[in-house]
């Protein structure tokens, strides 16, 4: 394939082999807003930066090998003493780990974040929100619809221009490469089809719509290119992975580059390549304390699933948590090609590389079969590894984190002011330098806004109206009051998620993860109601926050405060919180 930046009158003009050089003085010029620790004026070109985003990746059940929960997670049909051995063997083989050369690469080279999530579990707003560095009340992306702003031509129109890669290329003079799935309506007809390329992109190979494997098309610069179902030229991940090495072949040496590749794996459909489609044989899905138990005391939607769950809704689950991993095993060879080529050209010290999720994922959990969405530790929690210049190998990191702070660190290692900024996330560049006595949040919001109308399905009458993702059994994994938004906090003392439904009840639930990490048992009628009361006030606070009020101080931080009467309007009533049904 030949590597083609935009066409001329966009960014850049010629063949990546001719690419425009530029003079010190003026890149000077060009770099004016990004002049900081890695500045032109120190004469060293500023860092190069790598982002590898995967799609519907869980933390918490697996998905990364080695996590905290690795090793007690999976079932294999074994019991007692012999099942924990075997539970031990099936992570601890390498073989038996999808990502295992990704770990040593990027996690064993520098830092793992153990505590990393998403502002929404759903792939549109998520990826909206590391682009922008918004929450999803800022950006508007609630949904993977053109109504609910994915892709949509107003998301074009105001977002756009200030994601953090297009200002990497106008202020920072970065080299900007994107390839793979963009946000999940890109291309439609009614959003300026596949001849749309968002600005601030170089170079541009994006897949049509959602997540496949075969038989799919990329705008590549804005020109359509249809693919079949050949292996060895058509399997998504390896086509990005060739199109990611072809820009490292041909790039311009004079500018420092980003590089966006965001996969299909393991997405569903979960088409494994070739040779990966009979690993994993003897995985299965994990069998944690709240696989197949019942949702007491939780949302109506969590409650309505059936429990035991059917054999064959097992069984399902089954296979596809093994296909997932079959997936991932073509991401870890694309880590791996990636990482050599940046070695062998001399760019790797000089390069930071990021590998996350957009959000996590559920295979059984409280009974649900598979999806995400929910606003529990498996939907919202996903990896986050990350090496570059600076960050000592082997570390970890419980500092919490969210994807929205993705684009502030990324600016911020090209030293651009983020000031300048809109962004409601923060840089976590000193974390990965090792900062001592650093300030840092104590919270992170999740929002949500379910998807499904207000009237009963005709397949599942039983149901309350509205729900939708629903498997042959009536078993809904969401509905239109499913919309929900929570604190999740972490302090020295507190490791507590709290969260209200926009339903007729305000239905709450909270969780306090020290004591009960699986989420099983709902604390919101027993916990302190002074703490309850800040909890909801703090709630408010962050669903309204924009830029900088996003990042004060959380309840758990010894510079809060509160004034309990700011929990009553002026008539004497408590206050609730206000979701909004039309964002846009």
């Amino acid at each position: 394939m030949q590597l083609l930046p935009l066409a001329p009158g966009r960014l850049l003009q010629g063949s990546p082999r001719h690419l425009p050089s530029c003079s010190p003085a003026l890149l000077l010029l060009v770099l004016g807003g990004c002049v900081g620790v890695f500045g032109v004026a120190a004469g060293t070109r500023r860092p190069n930066v790598v982002l590898l985003l995967t799609d519907d990746q869980d933390e918490v059940l697996g998905g990364m090998p080695f996590s905290e929960y690795s090793t007690t997670n999976c079932q294999t049909g074994l019991q007692g003493k012999e099942l924990r051995q075997e539970h031990l063997r099936t992570y601890l083989e390498p073989s038996r780990t999808p990502l295992k050369k990704t770990k040593a690469l990027i996690g064993e080279m520098g830092m793992t974040f153990s505590s990393a999530y998403v502002p929404s579990a759903l792939c549109c707003p998520s990826r909206a929100s590391i682009l922008t560095g918004k929450y999803p009340h800022n950006h508007h992306v609630v949904n993977n619809t053109l109504e609910g702003n994915c892709s949509s031509k107003s998301w074009q129109k105001i977002q756009e221009p200030n994601t953090f890669p297009a200002i990497l290329r106008s202020m920072c003079g970065y080299q900007t490469f994107f390839a793979g799935k963009y946000l999940n309506e890109y291309g439609a007809p009614d959003a300026g089809g596949l001849e749309h390329v968002p600005l601030g992109w170089s170079y541009w190979y994006a897949l049509e719509k959602n997540s496949k494997y075969y038989n799919y098309t990329l705008s590549i610069n804005g020109k359509a290119r249809k693919h079949g179902e050949n292996y060895s030229v058509d399997y998504l991940t390896d086509v990005l992975a060739n199109v990611s090495l072809d820009f490292l072949d041909y790039k311009s040496n004079f500018e420092p580059f980003f590089m966006m590749i965001a996969t299909p794996a393991p997405h569903s459909p979960w088409t494994a390549a070739p040779q990966y489609q009979k690993a994993f044989q003897n995985v299965f899905a994990p069998r944690n304390k709240n696989f197949n138990i019942h949702g007491t005391n939780k949302h109506w939607l969590i409650r309505q699933a059936k429990t035991p769950m059917t054999n064959s809704s097992i069984q399902f689950l089954d296979n596809a948590f093994r296909k997932r991993w079959q997936t991932l095993l073509s991401v870890d060879d694309l880590v791996e090609k990636l990482v050599k080529r940046l070695e062998f050209t001399g760019e790797l010290n000089n390069t930071y590389i990021f590998y996350t999720s957009d959000n996590g994922y559920h295979t059984g959990q409280f009974s649900l079969p598979i999806d995400k969405r929910q606003l529990y530790e498996f939907d919202i929690k996903v990896p986050l590894l990350v090496r570059g210049p600076g960050i000592k190998p082997n570390q970890t990191s419980k500092m919490l984190v969210a994807n929205i702070d993705l684009g502030p660190t990324i600016l911020d290692i090209a030293g651009y002011d983020l000031n300048k900024t809109q962004m409601d996330g923060m840089s976590f560049l000193p974390i990965l330098r090792g900062a001592s006595n650093l300030t840092w949040r104590s919270d992170v919001l999740v929002e949500y806004q379910g998807e499904g109308r207000n009237v009963t399905d005709p397949t599942c009458p039983s149901l309350s109206p509205g729900v939708s993702q629903c498997f042959p059994d009536c078993v809904c994994e969401d509905a239109y009051n499913n919309t929900y938004a929570c604190v999740r906090t972490m302090s020295a003392l507190w490791n507590l998620q709290y969260c209200e439904f926009d339903d007729q009840e305000v239905f709450v639930e909270v969780y306090n993860l020290t004591a009960d990490p699986d989420q099983i048992t709902n604390i919101a009628k027993s916990i302190d109601p002074e703490l309850l009361g800040k909890m909801n006030y703090r709630l408010m606070m962050l669903q309204s926050c924009s830029g900088p009020t996003c990042r004060t101080p959380g309840v758990f931080d010894p510079r809060y405060r509160f004034d309990p009467r700011l929990m009553f309007s002026n008539h004497g009533s408590v206050r609730t919180r206000r979701f909004s049904k039309h964002l846009l």
